[in-house]
């Protein structure tokens, strides 16, 4: 139980700071939620292929609370979705859970001091399919979480960075290898624990009135070695045919060295259903 203490108080934290100093300011909520599917089917072509299904659906949401003395942002991005092709069982293609607090205290226009709180998990078990089924992660296990203090740099509602001191941990339960358990002992570690510096930069532009792109860099170094680096980058581009119909391009490169020696990408894109909830 001990290992969920730092998260939950650093969430609290950053919360009741907020709160402390005015409760009654309303919430600026912006919210978007998606839906994407696609199907194709044959019967006697000659050419070949086969009858495929595929859905996603996405929940993004922000909640902000800012005046003079203070900015407070609750910010979240959920996402799963599965395919089927052929005589193949469903299979999982997306699966997030992606939750971020940031409090910022007001002393200048441009650079302040924050604290803030980053967990991210997924909803459902994940397998490797190269020799049968075998399940690779599931809810919580793993599950990252960061803390971090320091200073806010935001000279515009287009672009923001943050760089501060930071602790990352590293939740497991069945699947301690290779996210939490560290190769240099005998002793199976399903916690991980790491101590540096973090460093996030959001870029939010619109190229036209109905297109923008949303750009994340989060960077996490335990000082360690340059390659102990671990780098998540997160790029979405959406445009809006009509109301209620977008396109989507998401692009996501991993690289975290104790899961795996090489980056990891991830691509979708696709048109579907998308409305706005506030």
């Amino acid at each position: 139980m001990h290992r969920f203490i730092l998260p939950i108080l650093m969430i609290f934290c950053v919360t009741r700071f907020a709160f402390a100093q005015d409760s009654n300011l309303a919430w600026e909520k912006a919210g978007n939620l998606s839906l994407n599917l696609t199907r194709s089917q044959f019967d006697n072509y000659v050419q070949g292929g086969e009858d495929a299904f595929a859905w996603q659906t996405g929940l993004s949401f922000q909640f902000t609370k800012k005046n003079k003395l203070y900015n407070l942002s609750h910010s979240g991005k959920l996402g799963y979705g599965k395919s089927k092709i052929g005589d193949q069982g469903a299979r999982k293609t997306v699966d997030e859970i992606k939750l971020e607090s940031v409090y910022t205290q007001q002393l200048t226009s441009i650079v302040n001091p924050f604290i803030s709180a980053t967990g991210e998990t997924q909803f459902a078990a994940g397998y490797d399919y190269s020799n049968g089924k075998t399940e690779r992660s599931n809810f919580f296990d793993p599950a990252f979480f960061r803390e971090s203090i320091g200073l806010n740099y935001n000279p515009s509602d287009l672009f923001k960075a943050r760089l501060g001191f930071s602790s990352k941990q590293t939740i497991t339960s069945d699947h301690a290898k290779p996210f939490a358990d560290d190769r240099a002992t005998s002793k199976i570690e399903k916690t991980r624990i790491e101590y540096g510096l973090e460093s996030v930069i959001d870029l939010k532009k619109k190229m036209t009135k109905t297109s923008k792109i949303v750009s994340k860099l989060e960077i996490f170094s335990n000082l360690h070695r340059i390659d102990e680096t671990d780098v998540r980058w997160d790029m979405e581009i959406t445009a809006e045919f009509t109301q209620y119909i977008d396109f989507t391009m998401n692009m996501q490169l991993l690289y975290d060295k104790t899961i795996s020696s090489k980056r990891q990408i991830k691509e979708m894109i696709g048109v579907g259903l998308s409305y706005n909830l506030f």
